[in-house]
């Protein structure tokens, strides 16, 4: 008997003999690894190994919603996307909001395994019950933003489309996935457009009307009531700045990315370019993913260019760094047009800023010259340089072809010294975080299964900062110093697995969500008796599965680390700590229960549940 709040059937889609299937979905699989980027992960190590392409037919697509998605609980229609990453060639993962989420769940399925690879481009759609693929040949080439419309006019305005764009069918390896149309809600990490583009998919088009049956539908409107007025009170700022409303205080933290890593502080640049500033200047009203009770996103209207006129995406705190300050860019309309380029072209905006910081570098020490650029100087904070490198970077064109596969291949293939400044983490770019400016992110960084990610344990803003009364470690109230700092993102880290499992967003962790109310709204939609050691078990068990994944695939101590400039002092100003990495990390595999090379013990993995995926058997 399946538990409340899930639809209890997996849809596997094979597009190299268009199969369609069904499988269930097993409840103690369920429970032991709850949905999302559990399920997803749980799915990846049983199809793939180190033998596995991930370009290659073999390699799936798995999308998957939790057991909240759908349900009308606040801040829970997200879904996962989890897949092998053609960028790091390691455990990949990405979680988007907007609506596909919800819409798709209501279709009548827990998560999408998509596998093998189209002879000539493809979209899928999916109804209730039902899936089909459709011929795509008409849409390949065109940017996210007319496919979706496009498919949206086909398939019935309540369809909901999640794509790619040029960057995607070119497979370039700092490709995402693009939903929501105009909105760009993106599943932009680990290069996943890539892996969609290889099987010739251009998109997947959901709209399902289905109920998800919930165990205690009362209880469920009392914790909805009580928490979507707590987050809307709390989070009234956010809504009114969106993410990029800290941007200055980040810089002044000195956690802002700027010069590619290298400068402390621009606080003329930071002010010109966060939050409040675009509010003022070019916002037109807010915007909101499914069920959510924040309204972080922005509607933006374009007020010259080719794209006058037009509503877009407003950039967020991550593309306002990376595209802005890190390239010495203090021009908004600029980012502005650079993020719309991204979510046009289906280009991750994190490492997109990356590699463009990354290549500014190298031009100004000469590793790379006019001739590789065909003529383009690639000067830092130079607008038009800065857009003519996105398109060049989305159509896999001139120097782009290059920048197109991120910042680890471009310093490898550049050589001489540019692994020096190559700002990167087991093949992934950083966001807009920096490990100098909270010693709880530096560890979080370093440890983090995707590679660099600030979001798979989300510890630095509860540093010097948010407390969650109910986490089980006390609030950090300095942000330099080693003690607490293991055990805090190991916790935080279990959290993380837990809320992009269910699926829930994690900014309700600033508006007043924790540990208890997310335990009982679980509970209320399942049925379940979950308490918080279970609750923290399943969170370790998430994380340590997507570990052990890593482990076969070479990962291990070496690759738990920072890029070279964040373990050095940062020049112009901001702070000059440098984290004491190595320390924490003997401390954080003790609370793991991982030895000295960083895989964990057989004893740990028994624990667990998990001997089926342990490393030393």
């Amino acid at each position: 008997m399946k538990a409340k709040g899930y639809m209890g059937k997996l849809l596997y889609i094979n597009l190299s003999n268009r199969s369609i299937s069904e499988k269930g979905l097993d409840d103690t699989v369920a429970r032991d690894y709850i949905g999302g980027c559990g399920l997803g992960a749980k799915l990846l190590a049983d199809m793939t190994g180190p033998e596995t392409d991930p370009l290659g037919e073999d390699n799936p697509l798995i999308f998957a919603g939790g057991p909240l998605t759908g349900t009308g609980l606040f801040n829970s229609d997200r879904f996962d996307l989890v897949t092998k990453s053609p960028a790091t060639g390691i455990f990949a993962e990405s979680s988007a909001g907007g609506y596909w989420g919800g819409k798709f769940k209501k279709c009548g399925y827990d998560a999408l395994v998509v596998t093998g690879k189209a002879s000539k481009p493809v979209y899928i759609t999916i109804t209730n019950d039902k899936a089909e693929i459709k011929s795509a040949e008409q849409l390949w080439g065109k940017d996210t933003i007319e496919t979706t419309n496009r498919l949206i006019a086909v398939e019935g305005d309540k369809a909901k489309a999640a794509v790619i764009g040029v960057a995607g069918e070119r497979l370039s390896t700092i490709s995402g996935i693009i939903t929501d149309g105009r909105h760009g809600r993106t599943l932009g990490r680990c290069g996943v457009g890539a892996v969609m583009g290889s099987k010739r998919l251009k998109a997947i088009v959901v709209n399902g009307s289905k109920t998800v049956e919930l165990a205690d539908k009362s209880r469920i409107t009392d914790i909805n009531k009580q928490m979507s007025k707590l987050i809307q009170n709390n989070m009234q700022g956010m809504k009114d700045a969106g993410t990029s409303g800290g941007l200055d205080a980040s810089e002044e933290l000195g956690n802002l990315p700027i010069r590619n890593w290298y400068q402390g502080s621009w606080k003329e640049g930071a002010a010109a370019t966060t939050g409040m500033t675009m509010t003022r200047k070019r916002l037109k009203k807010p915007y909101h993913c499914g069920t959510c009770m924040i309204s972080c996103g922005r509607v933006i209207e374009v007020l010259d260019g080719p794209y006058k006129g037009q509503e877009v995406a407003g950039p967020e705190y991550e593309t306002m760094g990376l595209l802005g300050t890190n390239l010495m860019n203090d021009d908004l309309d600029t980012i502005i047009k650079a993020n719309e380029l991204c979510n046009r072209y289906g280009l991750d905006t994190i490492s997109t800023g990356g590699v463009i910081g990354f290549a500014m570098e190298a031009f100004e020490k000469g590793l790379i010259t006019v001739k590789e650029t065909e003529g383009l100087e690639i000067i830092w904070g130079n607008p038009v340089v800065i857009l003519t490198l996105i398109s060049q970077i989305g159509e896999r064109k001139g120097i782009g072809r290059l920048l197109g596969e991120g910042v680890k291949r471009a310093a490898e293939k550049i050589g001489g010294t540019a692994k020096e400044f190559a700002a990167e983490v087991k093949g992934l770019e950083p966001p807009a975080h920096d490990g100098r400016a909270k010693f709880t992110a530096a560890i979080g960084m370093a440890t983090s299964n995707r590679g660099a990610c600030h979001l798979s344990g989300f510890a630095h803003d509860f540093e010097e900062g948010a407390v969650l009364e109910d986490l089980g470690t006390p609030a950090l109230h300095d942000r330099f110093v080693k003690e607490e700092k293991a055990e805090n993102v190991f916790r935080m880290q279990n959290l993380m697995g837990m809320l992009d499992s269910v699926a829930a967003c994690k900014f309700a962790l600033f508006g007043g969500l924790t540990i208890n109310p997310l335990i009982e709204a679980i509970n209320a939609v399942t049925g379940w008796d979950m308490d918080r050691t279970e609750f923290f078990r399943t969170g370790e068990r998430i994380f340590t599965i997507k570990r052990l994944y890593n482990n076969f695939h070479g990962i291990s101590r070496k690759d738990d680390t920072l890029p070279v400039r964040m373990l050095r002092h940062r020049r112009g100003g901001g702070t000059n700590q440098l984290p004491p990495l190595y320390e924490m990390l003997d401390e954080y595999y003790t609370f793991r229960g991982w030895d000295e090379m960083g895989i964990p013990t057989k004893s740990k993995v028994e624990e667990l549940g998990l001997e089926e995926y342990s490393y030393y058997d």
